[in-house]
């Protein structure tokens, strides 16, 4: 499915503007704080009913500013976002998807689009928190597979209200048996499906091939259950929060040492270079999972990468543009190159074309 264009209103620094795309390579070219990035966090709630950079809604709907509109026609589908800020600082802000002009539910809404962004801050995925590795896993999977949206997000709702019930449990010193029985039973068969849907794809990660850099990936993941639950009630009621489940999953990435014939962490022993080639690799390999899980290429979305790495990585990136239709954001003309063709779009400081 191919995105053919996008129209924004009073979204970041985009008040009013549209855009069109190119059925292959589009280049968004402008300086810092032009909205480059704005326009790729848009085309994310387009795929994903949400913002890729974790922002909140309240972050992007501003009071006094109306309603948030993102709007995106593609080769098969009308798809739309709207965000309406509420009438006061305590009420939440609302949001609407549409498809074709049907409202729909986020769950049902994210899918329609694909997409896989590749950003300068990809790196923290090796580097950074188990938040980060779970997202990883939440980006490719949440498009890819309605089992897992529906498991994921009933999953969520669960762990947060069993929370709450533990803050009460240790602040009356009384626990409802009761209530954690209906909400410990959501969150085992919810969270059962999450972590195989998330073993699946790092088992296609780990048996793919790896052309760019070889390494395998080695899922720690907190399995939930009535043993565990039972194991860890008394931390969780000293703590108020659930201890075990799939929102404590974690990843580790391990390299190979062809001399020796063994393995080392990325994170802790793997270079700069390396880490940076681990990333192109497993950005790689979402599209290829979305391909195979699908049928068709999601959008590639790369976010001002170049300016980052060097000659030899950059050579890498363009060799996956071609593959599939691609958006790619930068800060000078001359950074797209000779051998690099698509259509051009050039934003000014203040957003506007």
């Amino acid at each position: 499915m191919l995105l053919k264009s996008l129209a924004l209103s009073s979204f970041r620094n985009h008040p009013k503007a549209s855009f069109e795309f190119s059925n292959k390579t589009t280049f968004i070219v402008g300086p810092n704080t032009s909205g480059k990035t704005n326009l790729l966090e848009s085309i994310s709630y387009l795929t994903t009913g949400k913002s890729f950079k974790g922002a909140k809604d309240e972050d992007v709907v501003k009071k006094g500013e109306g309603v948030v509109k993102i709007k995106g026609e593609t080769s098969d589908v009308e798809l739309e976002v709207l965000m309406v800020a509420g009438s006061s600082e305590q009420e939440r802000v609302r949001k609407k998807y549409l498809v074709n002009g049907v409202s729909k539910s986020r769950i049902n809404f994210s899918g329609n689009l694909t997409s896989i962004i590749f950003s300068p801050s990809d790196l923290d995925i090796i580097t950074g928190s188990p938040h980060l590795r779970r997202e990883f896993l939440d980006a490719v999977l949440e498009q890819s597979d309605k089992d897992y949206r529906y498991a994921s997000s009933a999953y969520v709702k669960a762990l947060r209200q069993r929370n709450a019930l533990l803050d009460l449990a240790r602040g009356t010193g009384q626990r409802n048996e009761k209530q954690f029985d209906y909400w410990d039973t959501l969150l085992i068969n919810t969270g059962s499906i999450v972590t195989q849907k998330r073993e699946e794809f790092i088992e296609f990660i780990n048996k793919a091939k790896k052309d760019i850099f070889d390494f395998i990936v080695t899922y720690d993941k907190s399995v939930i259950s009535e043993a565990r639950l039972l194991q860890y009630k008394d931390a969780e009621l000293s703590s108020a929060v659930t201890l075990v489940g799939p929102h404590r999953d974690d990843f580790a990435v391990s390299m190979f040492d062809n001399a020796t014939n063994a393995t080392s962490d990325v994170k802790s022993f793997g270079s700069r270079g390396q880490q940076r080639l681990v990333i192109l690799q497993l950005k790689l390999l979402q599209l290829d999972f979305i391909e195979k899980t699908l049928g068709h290429r999601p959008l590639l979305l790369l976010d001002d990468i170049f300016s980052e790495l060097d000659g030899g990585h950059i050579k890498l990136v363009t060799e996956m543009i071609d593959k599939q239709q691609s958006i790619v954001t930068t800060t000078h003309r001359e950074f797209i190159g000779s051998k690099l063709k698509g259509s051009v779009i050039e934003l000014k400081k203040d957003g506007k074309v």
